[in-house]
């Protein structure tokens, strides 16, 4: 028989009531990943902490991976560990009968990130000419009965190239505190490094501590108090081998900084008119130059929905797979473009040079100069091994989205159930659009070919990017475009008959309504989210961290009915309802009184003046005594617009149709109660309704009643559901690639929102003026969070400069409450109160500052020449924004100012941040596409 080691685990863990601690892993032993099957583990008190202890028999030689999970009574998981799994290796050596001791630590989410590929491919990526193998763990020497054996094994992610590590502490077996002394330990891979060292009996306690000594020599331990392992002397069954699995090398938190900017707001010297994908290695290089380790970007796939400015708005996507043809760099199609179309190319990029992005010029212009270049190598490109490459790894979505952009022109909508009996999407119908013989192949082939070299020129801008340390940041929006590839192909994972969008906030108090569909999460759910893990897998193609839009998107979602308008009327999906049993039970009986809009005629009179008549005549009935109610042609926001512009009677409000198109929208919001459209014995209460005179003339116990229930449903009830919600759809997201993921969690965030949040290592946002602290005007960097990103604006608000002009008073409270002065404050934002700003972000604790290009330029007044409102780039109060801010100045100008990078680089390098080039020197390169 072979040998028989016994195993005892050992975990420091708190738990709440009713939580248990259970191993599960890659052997029969531990359940083979199933927690169910897996080690239960039983709580003991021990040197005034509680550990969760559990042992199993193993052979010798025993292997596997494992992680720890919180369960439920039932054994439903609550929790589990992040980052790699855990690998168990039995040390060579051990006899028959011997016990092997595993002091573990449970690895929480914010240990794993410096495991994710912003990190250990980008920042750290050094660390690969450093890896050394394994030695034989096998002792050199028999073992004495006084004698244990100590493996310490500890993660460090971040170790500079060439350096190594050590163990020193309170014994000459591990240097006397001389790290020069110390235990050596070896890589073994996944930046996890392992030594053993025999200790006899009486050298226990031992106190210790992990150095890194540089290529140099230079030793530093790590931070905090010392380490320490202590062996139980009186135990019946001795421990022969302690595993001290020490989780990860104690540093101070890394912080980094980075520039954030839209693609198409980029201008160089190369460009048609808007920035391009090829674009990006100049401002990796300016990025460098200023110690900016990571840029952001704006999503960056087809939105050509519209086929006009429209179309500009990024979040609004004609399939979430396709890149936009926008960003083409047509120069870079060939090596042998003929003269004619070089002169043409020359003509366009004076003609496009404007203050701002002509959308359509641009789009339209580069789609004409790549077909002349495709219809002269067409033959050649496809043929070519790469391309087949690329056709053959994208078919799934390629071949889907050709059709679909050869559907829309053809029936001149993007309407799909506009297309006849192309509106059902089928594998059949795809094949025979797609297929070799039609008459109009080469137009499907052109598609391709597009995003082919759309996907060559980021790929190249990518991996510019990671050579020069710099961390490529892109985005990920909430909701796909109605009429998208996406509700084609995949119409069952979305609720068509809804919108989504954001209640009233700090951006608009009528809310927002995106026009999305809102997601069909049980659908989803049937294949593991199969249509959400392609996405991602798509998105680490080409970046190593990513935003994720409205994450509060992933706990619930605003839904409004899809004809609505504005974002005011919605209600959470998913959420409890009210019950009419429960209403009833407080005493709510009147429920078409509460649901229905309450029209009374005083309120059109206070509302139209001497026109409410006309009004009352066109859009309303009386059904009793100066009380109306809509009429069937405008009993929605959507019909109330399309009467205004269509009715016989407009020439008697044409002047006023703003004025009028509001009053209508107040009466038809005039409500207190939402009724559940697909069950009506369900209700939501409507956002804000004390604002309305719908409440205010209810009686004063109805006002109490649903007063209560009001802040119940916004602010209680929901937060367990919610909480389950997203921790079953976010793990998706973050497990199906290693980027780096950050959270856009602004707005109006549930109590739940932020441990979630914590408990999966997501970096949360972090805007000066919009503070998540309650009762605070302006946020105080220095208090925020190390798991966040700091920023003084984002591109859904105005820029620093715009903002500080905006408001007298607002500007007045910051100087005297924020900059510490009694003075009255300059009336534009001048480079000293830019510097003061920026130098706050900087210097916060979060783990990363990322500033607006914008933001950035404003430190010198040779870049604020312009109307700073100009340098907005969305306003979310309009759901028809252009989105065309243009930079005033080329990235190559920028980059020949040394003066306003070497004033951004002092002013990272002083905050103690990092910076490409402060672990190894990296030379940069030329970023000339």
């Amino acid at each position: 028989m072979g040998k028989s080691v016994t195993l005892i685990f050992k975990l420091p863990y708190y738990t709440e009531w009713g939580q248990s601690l259970v191993i599960a892993g890659s052997e029969p032993v531990l359940g083979s990943w199933n927690v169910q099957q897996g080690l239960s583990l039983t709580p003991v008190h021990e040197r005034n902490g509680l550990f969760w202890c559990g042992q199993v028999s193993v052979a010798a030689g025993f292997t596997s991976q494992y992680s720890y999970y919180v369960v439920d009574d039932h054994k439903n998981v609550l929790r589990w560990e992040s980052g790699n799994k855990k690998k168990l290796v039995v040390p060579e050596g051990v006899q028959d009968g011997d016990v092997v001791e595993i002091r573990d630590w449970w690895q929480d989410a914010s240990e794993a990130l410096f495991l994710r590929s912003a990190f250990k491919d980008v920042i750290f990526n050094e660390n690969e000419n450093a890896k050394r193998e394994l030695k034989s763990s096998s002792l050199s020497k028999s073992l004495e009965p006084q004698d244990i054996v100590v493996q310490f094994i500890i993660s460090c992610p971040r170790l500079a190239a060439g350096s190594t590590v050590v163990v020193t502490g309170s014994n000459p077996s591990v240097g006397n505190w001389r790290p020069q002394d110390g235990l050596k330990l070896n890589y073994v891979g996944d930046s996890i490094w392992k030594a053993n060292c025999v200790l006899r009996k009486a050298e226990f306690p031992l106190k210790y501590k992990y150095c890194q000594i540089s290529e140099a020599g230079v030793s530093s331990l790590e931070f905090g108090p010392n380490r320490e392992v202590d062996v139980d002397l009186s135990s019946s069954k001795p421990v022969r081998y302690i595993l001290l699995s020490d989780g990860s090398l104690k540093e101070s938190p890394w912080r980094g900084a980075g520039v954030a900017v839209p693609v198409f707001s980029i201008r160089s010297n190369e460009d048609l008119g808007v920035g391009e994908f090829l674009d990006l290695k100049l401002l990796v290089d300016w990025a460098v130059n200023s110690g900016f380790h990571l840029v952001q970007i704006l999503p960056i796939n087809d939105t050509s929905v519209h086929r006009m400015w429209w179309d500009s708005y990024p979040y609004s996507s004609l399939s979430v797979f396709a890149l936009h043809p926008l960003y083409l760099r047509v120069q870079a199609l060939s090596d042998a473009i003929p003269g004619d179309i070089k002169e043409e190319i020359l003509q366009a990029k004076k003609q496009l040079d404007k203050k701002d992005v002509d959308y359509e010029a641009s789009l339209a212009t580069k789609l004409t100069i790549a077909r002349k270049i495709f219809n002269l190598e067409k033959d050649k490109v496809l043929n070519s091994a790469s391309f087949k490459k690329f056709l053959s790894e994208n078919e799934e979505w390629l071949k889907p989205y050709a059709a679909f952009c050869f559907l829309r022109d053809f029936f001149e909508t993007s309407d799909h159930s506009q297309w006849g009996r192309f509106s059902q999407f089928s594998k059949e119908k795809l094949d025979k659009l797609v297929g070799e013989g039609t008459l109009h192949r080469d137009i499907i082939r052109f598609h391709y070919y597009i995003q082919y070299h759309l996907y060559t020129q980021l790929s190249d801008a990518a991996a510019y990017a990671r050579k020069n340390k710099v961390i490529l940041k892109g985005d990920l929006p909430i909701g796909v475009d109605r009429n998208s590839v996406d509700t084609w192909v995949y119409p069952t994972l979305f609720r068509m008959n809804t919108a989504t969008g954001a209640p009233p906030d700090y951006f608009d108090k009528n809310g927002q309504n995106w026009g999305f569909p809102t997601y069909n999460w049980e659908e989803m759910s049937k294949d593991n989210y199969g249509w959400w893990r392609a996405r991602l897998t798509q998105l680490a193609k080409y970046f190593t961290a990513y935003r994720i839009d409205h994450i509060l998107g992933f706990f619930r979602i605003w839904e409004l009915p899809d004809h609505a308008a504005t974002g005011l009327v919605g209600k959470f999906r998913p959420s409890i309802p009210l019950s009419q049993e429960e209403l009833l039970g407080d005493g709510i009986w009147d429920f078409d009184r509460l649901s229905r809009p309450y029209v009374r005629q005083e309120f059109l009179e206070g509302k139209f003046g001497s026109l409410w008549t006309v009004i009352a005549a066109n859009f309303l009935n009386e059904y009793q005594k100066q009380c109306y109610e809509f009429k069937e042609d405008c009993n929605t926001e959507k019909k109330i617009i399309a009467k205004l512009k269509t009715s016989p009677e407009k020439s008697l409000w044409l002047e006023k149709e703003d004025s009028v198109r509001r009053g209508l929208f107040d009466l038809l919001q005039n409500i207190v109660l939402i009724r559940d459209p697909e069950d009506s014995t369900k209700y939501y209460p409507r956002f804000n309704l004390e604002d309305t005179t719908n409440f205010r003339d209810l009686d004063e116990h109805s006002k109490n009643v649903l007063r209560r229930l009001y802040y119940d449903y916004y602010f209680s009830r929901q937060e367990n559901l919610w909480r389950q919600n997203a921790l079953k759809t976010l793990p998706v997201l973050l497990d199906c690639s290693d980027m780096l993921a950050c959270g856009e969690d602004l707005g109006m965030i549930p109590a739940c929102v932020h441990p979630v949040m914590q408990e999966l290592g997501l970096i949360g946002l972090r805007i000066q003026r919009m503070p998540s602290e309650p009762n605070c005007e302006f946020g105080i960097p220095s208090q925020y969070n190390y798991m966040t990103v700091c920023a003084p604006s984002c591109h859904d608000c105005s820029t620093l400069r715009a903002w500080w002009e905006e408001n007298e008073g607002r500007r007045s409270r910051f100087y005297k409450t924020v900059i510490g002065s009694d003075d009255a404050p300059p009336s534009r934002c001048t480079p000293e109160v830019v510097h003061f700003v920026v130098k706050q972000h900087f210097d916060a604790p979060s783990m990363w500052a990322i500033f607006p290009l914008q933001d950035l330029l404003a430190l010198k007044d040779k870049y604020t020449a312009r109307p700073a409102v100009e340098e907005t780039i969305n306003d979310p109060t309009n759901p028809k924004h252009y989105w065309r801010f243009r930079l005033h100045v080329p990235l190559e100008s920028m980059l020949e100012d040394k003066e306003i990078q070497a004033a951004i680089k002092e002013l990272v390098t002083s905050s103690g941040r990092s910076f490409p080039g402060k672990n190894a020197g990296g030379k940069l390169s030329n970023g000339k596409a």
